[in-house]
Protein backbone atom coordinates (compact mmCIF):
# COMPACT_ATOMS: atom_id res chain seq x y z
CA UNK A 1 0.00 0.00 0.00
CA UNK A 2 1.38 3.43 -0.97
CA UNK A 3 2.16 5.80 1.87
CA UNK A 4 0.00 8.89 2.11
CA UNK A 5 1.92 12.17 1.69
CA UNK A 6 2.57 14.14 4.84
CA UNK A 7 -0.09 16.74 5.56
CA UNK A 8 1.27 20.26 5.28
CA UNK A 9 0.47 22.09 8.50
CA UNK A 10 -0.14 25.75 7.85
CA UNK A 11 1.16 28.43 10.15
CA UNK A 12 -1.80 29.32 12.43
CA UNK A 13 -0.88 33.00 12.19
CA UNK A 14 -0.89 32.90 8.39
CA UNK A 15 -4.17 30.97 8.49
CA UNK A 16 -5.77 33.66 10.66
CA UNK A 17 -4.79 36.36 8.15
CA UNK A 18 -6.19 34.30 5.29
CA UNK A 19 -9.47 33.92 7.18
CA UNK A 20 -9.81 37.64 7.92
CA UNK A 21 -8.58 39.13 4.64
CA UNK A 22 -9.04 38.33 0.97
CA UNK A 23 -6.44 36.26 -0.83
CA UNK A 24 -5.40 39.28 -2.90
CA UNK A 25 -4.61 41.39 0.17
CA UNK A 26 -1.16 39.95 0.73
CA UNK A 27 1.54 37.61 -0.59
CA UNK A 28 3.81 35.50 1.61
CA UNK A 29 7.60 35.68 1.22
CA UNK A 30 9.86 32.87 2.37
CA UNK A 31 12.82 34.02 4.49
CA UNK A 32 15.51 31.98 6.22
CA UNK A 33 14.70 33.45 9.65
CA UNK A 34 11.24 31.85 9.80
CA UNK A 35 9.55 35.21 10.47
CA UNK A 36 6.16 35.31 8.75
CA UNK A 37 6.67 37.95 6.04
CA UNK A 38 3.70 39.32 4.12
CA UNK A 39 3.71 41.74 1.19
CA UNK A 40 0.72 43.98 1.72
CA UNK A 41 -1.08 46.43 -0.58
CA UNK A 42 -0.72 49.98 0.72
CA UNK A 43 -4.50 50.43 0.98
CA UNK A 44 -4.70 47.26 3.14
CA UNK A 45 -1.79 48.09 5.42
CA UNK A 46 -3.78 49.98 8.03
CA UNK A 47 -6.33 47.19 8.50
CA UNK A 48 -3.70 44.48 8.67
CA UNK A 49 -1.61 46.39 11.20
CA UNK A 50 -4.74 46.90 13.30
CA UNK A 51 -5.54 43.20 13.15
CA UNK A 52 -1.97 42.26 14.03
CA UNK A 53 -2.00 44.57 17.04
CA UNK A 54 -5.30 43.06 18.21
CA UNK A 55 -3.66 39.64 17.81
CA UNK A 56 -1.07 40.56 20.50
CA UNK A 57 1.62 41.99 18.19
CA UNK A 58 1.76 45.12 20.30
CA UNK A 59 5.46 46.00 19.91
CA UNK A 60 6.54 47.88 16.78
CA UNK A 61 10.03 46.44 16.88
CA UNK A 62 11.38 48.17 13.79
CA UNK A 63 10.41 50.17 10.72
CA UNK A 64 12.82 50.76 7.84
CA UNK A 65 13.17 51.19 4.10
CA UNK A 66 14.91 49.33 1.27
CA UNK A 67 15.92 50.68 -2.14
CA UNK A 68 15.19 47.71 -4.44
CA UNK A 69 16.14 49.27 -7.78
CA UNK A 70 19.56 47.62 -8.19
CA UNK A 71 18.75 44.33 -6.52
CA UNK A 72 19.67 41.12 -8.32
CA UNK A 73 17.97 37.75 -7.77
CA UNK A 74 14.72 39.43 -6.72
CA UNK A 75 12.36 36.91 -8.34
CA UNK A 76 10.86 35.96 -4.96
CA UNK A 77 9.55 39.47 -4.23
CA UNK A 78 7.05 41.73 -6.04
CA UNK A 79 8.49 44.11 -8.60
CA UNK A 80 8.97 47.48 -6.96
CA UNK A 81 11.38 50.39 -6.56
CA UNK A 82 11.29 50.84 -2.79
CA UNK A 83 10.03 48.82 0.17
CA UNK A 84 8.91 49.93 3.62
CA UNK A 85 9.14 47.18 6.24
CA UNK A 86 7.07 47.03 9.45
CA UNK A 87 8.50 44.54 11.95
CA UNK A 88 6.15 43.66 14.83
CA UNK A 89 6.74 41.47 17.89
CA UNK A 90 4.39 39.58 20.19
CA UNK A 91 5.66 38.91 23.71
CA UNK A 92 2.89 36.45 24.53
CA UNK A 93 3.31 34.45 21.30
CA UNK A 94 7.12 34.73 21.40
CA UNK A 95 7.29 35.39 17.70
CA UNK A 96 7.68 38.16 15.14
CA UNK A 97 5.71 39.33 12.12
CA UNK A 98 6.92 41.34 9.16
CA UNK A 99 4.80 43.41 6.76
CA UNK A 100 6.25 44.82 3.55
CA UNK A 101 4.78 47.50 1.32
CA UNK A 102 6.02 47.96 -2.25
CA UNK A 103 6.30 51.52 -3.56
CA UNK A 104 7.02 52.89 -7.03
CA UNK A 105 9.55 55.68 -7.50
CA UNK A 106 6.87 58.12 -8.66
CA UNK A 107 4.66 57.56 -5.60
CA UNK A 108 6.83 57.37 -2.49
CA UNK A 109 4.16 57.99 0.11
CA UNK A 110 2.38 56.09 2.89
CA UNK A 111 0.10 56.99 5.77
CA UNK A 112 1.80 57.52 9.12
CA UNK A 113 1.11 54.94 11.84
CA UNK A 114 2.11 57.23 14.74
CA UNK A 115 -1.49 57.22 15.98
CA UNK A 116 -1.20 53.47 16.67
CA UNK A 117 2.45 53.25 17.67
CA UNK A 118 3.99 56.47 19.04
CA UNK A 119 7.50 55.09 18.49
CA UNK A 120 6.87 55.04 14.72
CA UNK A 121 7.56 58.80 14.85
CA UNK A 122 11.35 58.61 14.73
CA UNK A 123 11.40 55.52 12.50
CA UNK A 124 9.27 57.25 9.86
CA UNK A 125 11.44 60.36 10.07
CA UNK A 126 14.50 58.17 9.56
CA UNK A 127 12.99 56.53 6.47
CA UNK A 128 12.17 59.96 5.03
CA UNK A 129 15.62 61.29 5.93
CA UNK A 130 17.56 58.41 4.37
CA UNK A 131 15.23 57.34 1.52
CA UNK A 132 12.92 60.29 0.77
CA UNK A 133 9.73 58.32 1.46
CA UNK A 134 7.02 60.56 2.94
CA UNK A 135 4.45 59.64 5.58
CA UNK A 136 1.19 61.53 5.37
CA UNK A 137 -0.19 63.01 8.61
CA UNK A 138 3.14 62.61 10.41
CA UNK A 139 3.32 65.20 13.24
CA UNK A 140 6.82 66.51 12.30
CA UNK A 141 8.40 64.94 9.22
CA UNK A 142 11.84 66.55 9.28
CA UNK A 143 15.46 65.43 9.13
CA UNK A 144 16.48 63.37 12.14
CA UNK A 145 19.99 61.96 11.60
CA UNK A 146 21.21 64.50 9.07
CA UNK A 147 21.38 68.31 9.40
CA UNK A 148 18.40 70.42 8.22
CA UNK A 149 20.02 71.71 5.02
CA UNK A 150 21.39 68.36 3.87
CA UNK A 151 20.88 67.52 0.20
CA UNK A 152 19.88 64.01 -0.83
CA UNK A 153 18.87 60.76 0.82
CA UNK A 154 22.01 58.67 1.54
CA UNK A 155 20.56 55.15 1.62
CA UNK A 156 19.32 55.47 -1.94
CA UNK A 157 21.49 53.44 -4.29
CA UNK A 158 22.48 56.42 -6.44
CA UNK A 159 24.05 58.08 -3.39
CA UNK A 160 27.81 57.27 -3.36
CA UNK A 161 29.30 55.09 -0.63
CA UNK A 162 32.70 56.78 -0.64
CA UNK A 163 33.79 60.40 -0.38
CA UNK A 164 36.12 59.85 -3.34
CA UNK A 165 33.04 59.32 -5.54
CA UNK A 166 31.88 62.87 -4.84
CA UNK A 167 33.26 66.30 -5.66
CA UNK A 168 35.70 67.73 -3.10
CA UNK A 169 33.99 69.50 -0.22
CA UNK A 170 33.82 73.28 -0.38
CA UNK A 171 32.23 75.88 1.85
CA UNK A 172 31.68 79.29 0.31
CA UNK A 173 30.23 82.26 2.17
CA UNK A 174 26.71 81.71 0.86
CA UNK A 175 26.65 78.05 1.87
CA UNK A 176 28.15 78.88 5.25
CA UNK A 177 25.46 81.49 5.87
CA UNK A 178 22.75 79.01 4.87
CA UNK A 179 24.12 76.43 7.31
CA UNK A 180 24.18 79.04 10.08
CA UNK A 181 20.56 79.98 9.34
CA UNK A 182 19.56 76.31 9.49
CA UNK A 183 21.02 76.09 12.99
CA UNK A 184 19.02 79.00 14.38
CA UNK A 185 16.59 77.86 17.04
CA UNK A 186 12.92 78.45 16.24
CA UNK A 187 10.53 76.99 18.85
CA UNK A 188 7.67 76.83 16.33
CA UNK A 189 9.67 74.58 14.02
CA UNK A 190 10.03 72.14 16.93
CA UNK A 191 6.31 72.17 17.65
CA UNK A 192 6.60 74.47 20.70
CA UNK A 193 4.99 77.83 21.55
CA UNK A 194 6.83 80.86 22.85
CA UNK A 195 3.94 82.17 24.93
CA UNK A 196 1.39 80.58 27.23
CA UNK A 197 -1.87 82.04 28.51
CA UNK A 198 -0.26 83.75 31.50
CA UNK A 199 3.46 83.40 30.90
CA UNK A 200 6.31 83.72 28.44
CA UNK A 201 8.23 80.47 28.18
CA UNK A 202 11.99 80.21 28.45
CA UNK A 203 13.96 77.88 26.18
CA UNK A 204 17.08 76.06 27.26
CA UNK A 205 19.51 73.96 25.23
CA UNK A 206 20.60 70.93 27.24
CA UNK A 207 23.56 69.82 25.16
CA UNK A 208 24.82 68.86 22.68
CA UNK A 209 27.90 69.02 24.93
CA UNK A 210 26.33 68.93 28.39
CA UNK A 211 27.97 66.20 30.54
CA UNK A 212 24.66 64.70 31.65
CA UNK A 213 23.54 63.87 28.11
CA UNK A 214 26.24 61.18 27.80
CA UNK A 215 27.60 62.22 24.42
CA UNK A 216 26.76 64.57 21.60
CA UNK A 217 23.02 64.81 22.26
CA UNK A 218 20.83 67.88 22.54
CA UNK A 219 17.46 68.40 24.20
CA UNK A 220 15.57 71.63 23.60
CA UNK A 221 13.58 72.42 26.74
CA UNK A 222 10.52 74.64 26.99
CA UNK A 223 10.40 75.91 30.57
CA UNK A 224 8.02 77.67 32.89
CA UNK A 225 10.44 78.54 35.65
CA UNK A 226 12.22 75.27 36.43
CA UNK A 227 9.29 73.12 35.34
CA UNK A 228 9.52 71.48 31.92
CA UNK A 229 6.55 72.17 29.64
CA UNK A 230 8.02 70.28 26.68
CA UNK A 231 11.27 68.60 25.71
CA UNK A 232 12.41 67.82 22.16
CA UNK A 233 15.41 65.50 21.71
CA UNK A 234 17.76 66.35 18.83
CA UNK A 235 19.93 63.45 17.66
CA UNK A 236 22.24 62.77 14.71
CA UNK A 237 25.44 64.47 15.86
CA UNK A 238 27.16 61.06 15.99
CA UNK A 239 25.74 59.70 12.72
CA UNK A 240 28.46 57.92 10.70
CA UNK A 241 26.38 56.10 8.08
CA UNK A 242 27.06 52.58 9.39
CA UNK A 243 24.28 51.04 7.31
CA UNK A 244 25.65 52.72 4.16
CA UNK A 245 29.19 51.55 4.98
CA UNK A 246 27.90 47.96 5.05
CA UNK A 247 27.08 48.23 1.35
CA UNK A 248 30.76 48.69 0.43
CA UNK A 249 32.49 46.45 3.00
CA UNK A 250 32.80 42.70 2.62
CA UNK A 251 30.68 40.59 4.94
CA UNK A 252 33.76 39.85 7.01
CA UNK A 253 35.18 43.38 6.75
CA UNK A 254 32.11 44.92 8.36
CA UNK A 255 32.62 43.10 11.69
CA UNK A 256 34.85 45.85 13.24
CA UNK A 257 32.18 48.45 12.41
CA UNK A 258 29.65 46.57 14.52
CA UNK A 259 31.86 47.09 17.59
CA UNK A 260 31.42 50.84 17.23
CA UNK A 261 27.60 50.83 17.40
CA UNK A 262 27.08 50.37 21.14
CA UNK A 263 30.72 51.04 21.87
CA UNK A 264 30.31 49.74 25.44
CA UNK A 265 28.98 46.39 24.22
CA UNK A 266 32.20 45.06 22.68
CA UNK A 267 31.82 41.61 21.12
CA UNK A 268 28.11 41.63 21.97
CA UNK A 269 27.78 43.91 18.93
CA UNK A 270 29.39 41.23 16.75
CA UNK A 271 26.98 38.52 17.88
CA UNK A 272 23.69 39.42 16.12
CA UNK A 273 25.59 40.25 12.93
CA UNK A 274 27.59 37.01 12.70
CA UNK A 275 24.62 34.90 13.83
CA UNK A 276 22.43 36.51 11.16
CA UNK A 277 25.04 35.53 8.56
CA UNK A 278 25.33 32.02 9.99
CA UNK A 279 21.55 31.73 9.79
CA UNK A 280 21.63 32.98 6.19
CA UNK A 281 24.39 30.58 5.12
CA UNK A 282 23.31 27.59 7.21
CA UNK A 283 26.54 27.55 9.25
CA UNK A 284 26.52 25.53 12.50
CA UNK A 285 29.12 26.37 15.12
CA UNK A 286 30.45 24.08 17.84
CA UNK A 287 29.19 24.05 21.42
CA UNK A 288 32.57 25.44 22.44
CA UNK A 289 32.08 28.49 20.22
CA UNK A 290 28.60 29.03 21.66
CA UNK A 291 29.88 28.83 25.22
CA UNK A 292 32.80 31.21 24.62
CA UNK A 293 30.47 33.71 22.93
CA UNK A 294 28.06 33.64 25.86
CA UNK A 295 30.88 34.04 28.39
CA UNK A 296 32.38 37.09 26.67
CA UNK A 297 28.98 38.67 26.02
CA UNK A 298 28.16 38.45 29.71
CA UNK A 299 31.56 40.00 30.52
CA UNK A 300 30.65 42.96 28.37
CA UNK A 301 27.18 43.12 29.93
CA UNK A 302 28.91 43.59 33.29
CA UNK A 303 31.31 46.17 31.85
CA UNK A 304 28.45 48.19 30.36
CA UNK A 305 26.30 47.96 33.49
CA UNK A 306 29.24 49.02 35.66
CA UNK A 307 29.73 52.18 33.65
CA UNK A 308 25.99 52.88 33.75
CA UNK A 309 25.94 52.34 37.52
CA UNK A 310 28.78 54.77 38.10
CA UNK A 311 27.49 57.49 35.77
CA UNK A 312 23.95 57.17 37.15
CA UNK A 313 25.24 57.81 40.67
CA UNK A 314 27.41 60.66 39.38
CA UNK A 315 24.51 62.34 37.54
CA UNK A 316 22.32 62.36 40.64
CA UNK A 317 25.09 63.70 42.85
CA UNK A 318 27.30 60.87 44.15
CA UNK A 319 30.78 61.11 42.66
CA UNK A 320 32.91 58.48 44.39
CA UNK A 321 31.30 55.22 43.06
CA UNK A 322 32.45 55.77 39.50
CA UNK A 323 36.11 55.75 40.56
CA UNK A 324 35.72 52.42 42.36
CA UNK A 325 33.81 50.98 39.40
CA UNK A 326 36.48 52.03 36.94
CA UNK A 327 39.04 50.08 38.96
CA UNK A 328 36.90 46.94 38.65
CA UNK A 329 36.27 47.58 34.97
CA UNK A 330 40.03 47.62 34.42
CA UNK A 331 40.33 44.21 36.07
CA UNK A 332 37.79 42.75 33.67
CA UNK A 333 39.22 44.59 30.67
CA UNK A 334 42.59 43.01 31.44
CA UNK A 335 40.98 39.57 31.10
CA UNK A 336 39.24 40.57 27.86
CA UNK A 337 42.56 41.82 26.49
CA UNK A 338 44.36 38.62 27.49
CA UNK A 339 41.77 36.53 25.62
CA UNK A 340 41.08 38.67 22.55
CA UNK A 341 44.10 40.96 22.26
CA UNK A 342 42.02 44.13 22.68
CA UNK A 343 39.90 45.82 25.32
CA UNK A 344 36.80 47.74 24.31
CA UNK A 345 36.56 46.80 20.61
CA UNK A 346 38.02 43.33 20.11
CA UNK A 347 36.01 42.49 16.91
CA UNK A 348 36.72 38.92 17.96
CA UNK A 349 33.70 36.96 16.76
CA UNK A 350 33.86 35.60 13.23
CA UNK A 351 31.41 34.19 10.70
CA UNK A 352 31.42 30.55 11.77
CA UNK A 353 33.33 30.94 15.01
CA UNK A 354 35.99 33.05 16.70
CA UNK A 355 39.23 34.75 15.75
CA UNK A 356 41.21 32.21 17.79
CA UNK A 357 40.83 29.77 20.65
CA UNK A 358 41.09 30.63 24.34
CA UNK A 359 44.67 31.12 25.58
CA UNK A 360 46.27 29.07 28.32
CA UNK A 361 45.32 30.23 31.80
CA UNK A 362 42.09 31.97 30.74
CA UNK A 363 40.03 29.94 33.22
CA UNK A 364 42.17 30.93 36.20
CA UNK A 365 41.86 34.64 35.37
CA UNK A 366 38.12 34.39 34.84
CA UNK A 367 37.48 32.47 38.06
CA UNK A 368 39.52 34.99 40.04
CA UNK A 369 37.20 37.74 38.83
CA UNK A 370 34.07 35.62 39.39
CA UNK A 371 35.12 35.02 43.00
CA UNK A 372 36.15 38.65 43.56
CA UNK A 373 33.33 40.67 42.04
CA UNK A 374 30.15 39.69 43.99
CA UNK A 375 31.52 41.14 47.24
CA UNK A 376 32.31 44.36 45.39
CA UNK A 377 28.73 44.47 44.11
CA UNK A 378 27.48 44.09 47.67
CA UNK A 379 29.60 47.08 48.61
CA UNK A 380 28.21 49.17 45.72
CA UNK A 381 24.69 48.18 46.71
CA UNK A 382 25.25 49.68 50.15
CA UNK A 383 27.09 52.72 48.82
CA UNK A 384 24.61 53.68 46.08
CA UNK A 385 21.27 51.89 46.10
CA UNK A 386 20.80 52.14 49.88
CA UNK A 387 21.80 55.81 49.88
CA UNK A 388 18.91 58.04 51.00
CA UNK A 389 19.89 60.87 48.62
CA UNK A 390 19.93 58.51 45.64
CA UNK A 391 16.50 57.24 46.63
CA UNK A 392 15.11 60.76 47.07
CA UNK A 393 16.37 61.74 43.62
CA UNK A 394 15.16 58.65 41.75
CA UNK A 395 12.25 56.85 43.45
CA UNK A 396 8.98 57.76 41.74
CA UNK A 397 10.77 59.79 39.03
CA UNK A 398 10.37 58.96 35.33
CA UNK A 399 7.75 56.29 35.93
CA UNK A 400 6.08 54.32 33.15
CA UNK A 401 4.26 50.96 32.96
CA UNK A 402 4.59 47.95 30.66
CA UNK A 403 1.93 49.14 28.23
CA UNK A 404 3.65 52.50 27.80
CA UNK A 405 7.03 50.80 27.42
CA UNK A 406 5.74 48.68 24.53
CA UNK A 407 4.09 51.69 22.89
CA UNK A 408 7.49 53.38 22.77
CA UNK A 409 9.49 50.29 21.78
CA UNK A 410 11.32 49.99 25.11
CA UNK A 411 13.14 46.68 25.62
CA UNK A 412 15.80 45.33 27.96
CA UNK A 413 16.12 46.53 31.58
CA UNK A 414 13.84 49.50 30.85
CA UNK A 415 11.01 47.09 30.03
CA UNK A 416 11.79 44.58 32.78
CA UNK A 417 11.71 47.38 35.37
CA UNK A 418 7.94 47.64 34.68
CA UNK A 419 7.26 44.03 35.71
CA UNK A 420 7.75 42.30 32.34
CA UNK A 421 10.04 39.27 32.25
CA UNK A 422 10.82 39.61 28.52
CA UNK A 423 14.46 38.64 28.03
CA UNK A 424 15.49 36.99 24.75
CA UNK A 425 18.04 34.86 26.59
CA UNK A 426 15.08 33.05 28.19
CA UNK A 427 12.13 33.86 25.91
CA UNK A 428 13.88 32.98 22.62
CA UNK A 429 17.25 31.47 23.61
CA UNK A 430 20.22 31.67 21.25
CA UNK A 431 23.86 30.55 21.34
CA UNK A 432 23.08 27.96 24.00
CA UNK A 433 21.58 30.29 26.63
CA UNK A 434 18.96 27.62 27.29
CA UNK A 435 21.72 25.53 28.92
CA UNK A 436 22.45 28.02 31.72
CA UNK A 437 20.80 28.45 35.06
CA UNK A 438 20.03 32.14 35.71
CA UNK A 439 17.11 34.35 36.65
CA UNK A 440 15.42 37.07 34.62
CA UNK A 441 15.35 40.02 37.00
CA UNK A 442 12.27 42.23 36.94
CA UNK A 443 10.66 44.80 39.22
CA UNK A 444 7.36 46.67 39.28
CA UNK A 445 8.22 50.30 40.07
CA UNK A 446 9.11 51.38 36.54
CA UNK A 447 11.01 54.42 37.82
CA UNK A 448 14.61 55.64 37.68
CA UNK A 449 15.56 53.78 40.85
CA UNK A 450 14.22 50.45 39.61
CA UNK A 451 15.96 50.78 36.26
CA UNK A 452 19.27 51.17 38.09
CA UNK A 453 18.65 48.54 40.78
CA UNK A 454 17.64 46.00 38.15
CA UNK A 455 20.94 46.36 36.29
CA UNK A 456 22.83 45.78 39.52
CA UNK A 457 20.99 42.50 40.02
CA UNK A 458 21.63 41.54 36.40
CA UNK A 459 25.36 41.75 37.07
CA UNK A 460 25.00 39.05 39.74
CA UNK A 461 23.23 36.85 37.17
CA UNK A 462 25.93 37.50 34.57
CA UNK A 463 28.58 36.36 37.07
CA UNK A 464 26.50 33.23 37.59
CA UNK A 465 26.45 32.52 33.84
CA UNK A 466 30.18 33.17 33.43
CA UNK A 467 30.97 30.76 36.25
CA UNK A 468 28.94 28.03 34.54
CA UNK A 469 30.78 28.71 31.28
CA UNK A 470 34.16 28.32 32.96
CA UNK A 471 33.18 25.15 34.81
CA UNK A 472 31.59 23.42 31.81
CA UNK A 473 33.54 24.72 28.80
CA UNK A 474 33.08 22.11 26.03
CA UNK A 475 35.86 20.78 23.83
CA UNK A 476 35.75 21.37 20.10
CA UNK A 477 36.92 23.62 17.32
CA UNK A 478 36.88 27.38 17.70
CA UNK A 479 35.83 27.70 14.06
CA UNK A 480 33.68 25.53 11.82
CA UNK A 481 34.96 24.04 8.56
CA UNK A 482 32.04 25.39 6.52
CA UNK A 483 33.36 26.91 3.24
CA UNK A 484 31.82 30.32 4.04
CA UNK A 485 33.53 30.61 7.40
CA UNK A 486 35.62 33.76 7.28
CA UNK A 487 38.50 33.41 7.28
CA UNK A 488 38.80 29.60 7.06
CA UNK A 489 40.93 27.61 9.47
CA UNK A 490 44.52 28.54 8.68
CA UNK A 491 45.86 25.07 9.51
CA UNK A 492 43.46 23.44 7.01
CA UNK A 493 44.53 25.81 4.22
CA UNK A 494 48.03 24.32 4.34
CA UNK A 495 46.81 20.78 3.63
CA UNK A 496 45.29 21.01 0.14
CA UNK A 497 45.03 23.46 -2.76
CA UNK A 498 41.22 23.73 -2.66
CA UNK A 499 41.22 25.00 0.92
CA UNK A 500 44.12 27.32 0.16
CA UNK A 501 42.15 28.85 -2.73
CA UNK A 502 39.11 29.20 -0.47
CA UNK A 503 41.26 30.93 2.17
CA UNK A 504 42.78 33.30 -0.42
CA UNK A 505 39.41 34.28 -1.91
CA UNK A 506 37.68 34.71 1.45
CA UNK A 507 40.44 36.92 2.82
CA UNK A 508 41.16 39.00 -0.29
CA UNK A 509 37.74 39.21 -1.96
CA UNK A 510 35.34 38.15 0.76
CA UNK A 511 32.88 35.30 1.08
CA UNK A 512 29.84 35.29 -1.20
CA UNK A 513 26.72 34.76 0.88
CA UNK A 514 23.68 32.99 -0.58
CA UNK A 515 20.70 35.00 -1.79
CA UNK A 516 18.27 35.61 1.04
CA UNK A 517 17.04 37.76 3.86
CA UNK A 518 17.39 37.26 7.58
CA UNK A 519 16.97 39.00 10.93
CA UNK A 520 18.71 37.99 14.14
CA UNK A 521 18.08 39.65 17.50
CA UNK A 522 19.88 39.33 20.84
CA UNK A 523 19.43 40.66 24.37
CA UNK A 524 22.18 43.27 24.31
CA UNK A 525 23.35 45.46 27.18
CA UNK A 526 20.70 48.15 26.74
CA UNK A 527 17.86 46.17 25.18
CA UNK A 528 17.23 44.20 22.02
CA UNK A 529 19.75 44.69 19.22
CA UNK A 530 19.13 43.10 15.82
CA UNK A 531 20.64 42.95 12.37
CA UNK A 532 18.54 42.49 9.25
CA UNK A 533 20.67 41.45 6.26
CA UNK A 534 19.63 41.23 2.61
CA UNK A 535 22.00 39.38 0.29
CA UNK A 536 21.62 39.30 -3.47
CA UNK A 537 24.46 36.82 -3.85
CA UNK A 538 27.44 39.16 -3.63
CA UNK A 539 30.47 39.56 -1.38
CA UNK A 540 28.85 42.46 0.50
CA UNK A 541 25.43 43.34 1.82
CA UNK A 542 22.70 44.71 -0.40
CA UNK A 543 20.95 46.16 2.66
CA UNK A 544 21.99 46.08 6.31
CA UNK A 545 19.50 47.30 8.87
CA UNK A 546 20.76 47.83 12.42
CA UNK A 547 17.99 48.01 15.02
CA UNK A 548 19.38 49.45 18.23
CA UNK A 549 17.61 49.79 21.60
CA UNK A 550 18.86 53.31 22.38
CA UNK A 551 17.21 54.84 19.31
CA UNK A 552 13.81 53.70 20.55
CA UNK A 553 14.46 54.60 24.19
CA UNK A 554 15.33 58.27 23.65
CA UNK A 555 11.97 58.85 21.95
CA UNK A 556 10.28 58.54 25.32
CA UNK A 557 12.06 61.53 26.85
CA UNK A 558 9.32 64.11 26.00
CA UNK A 559 6.68 61.92 27.67
CA UNK A 560 8.77 61.39 30.81
CA UNK A 561 9.96 65.01 31.01
CA UNK A 562 6.67 66.90 30.91
CA UNK A 563 5.92 68.57 34.22
CA UNK A 564 9.11 67.57 36.00
CA UNK A 565 11.97 69.76 37.21
CA UNK A 566 15.20 70.08 35.25
CA UNK A 567 17.07 68.16 37.96
CA UNK A 568 14.58 65.29 37.62
CA UNK A 569 15.20 65.19 33.86
CA UNK A 570 18.90 64.61 34.55
CA UNK A 571 17.99 61.55 36.63
CA UNK A 572 15.64 60.32 33.89
CA UNK A 573 18.30 60.67 31.20
CA UNK A 574 20.82 58.87 33.42
CA UNK A 575 18.42 55.97 34.03
CA UNK A 576 17.81 55.28 30.33
CA UNK A 577 21.38 54.00 29.77
CA UNK A 578 22.28 54.91 26.20
CA UNK A 579 25.28 55.79 24.10
CA UNK A 580 24.87 58.06 21.11
CA UNK A 581 26.63 55.79 18.64
CA UNK A 582 23.89 53.25 19.42
CA UNK A 583 21.29 55.91 18.60
CA UNK A 584 22.80 57.57 15.54
CA UNK A 585 24.75 54.68 14.01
Amino acid sequence: MDELPDTVIKDPLLLSFEQHFSATSFTEQETCDDILTLWVASDQLSDMLEYARDSSFTLLFDLYGVDERLRNNSESIPHNDFTVVYHLSSLSKKRDLRFKVALSENNLSLDSITQRWPNANWYEREVWDLFGITFKHHPLLTRILLPPGYQGHPLRKEFPCRATEKDPFSLDDQKCQQLQNDLKFSPESWGMRQHGKDTDYMFLNLGPNHPSVHGVFRIALQLDGEHIIDAVPDIGYHHRGAEKIAERQSWHGFIPYTDRIDYLGGVMNNLPYVMALEQLAGIEVSERVKCIRVMLCECFRILSHMLFFGTFAQDVGQLSPIFYLFIDREKLFAIIEAITGARMHPSWFRIGGLAQDLPKGWDKMMMEFVDYFPARLDHYQSMVMDNSIIKARSVGIGTYNTEQALQWGVTGPGLRATGSDWDLRKSKPYSGYENYDFEVISSNGGDCYDRCALRVQEMYQSIKIIKQCVQSMPEGNYKTEHPLTTPPMNCASKQDIETLIQHFLNVSWGSVMPVGETTFAIEATKGINSYTLISDGASSSYRTRIRTPSFAHLQMIPTLAKGVMIADLIAIIASIDFVMADVDR
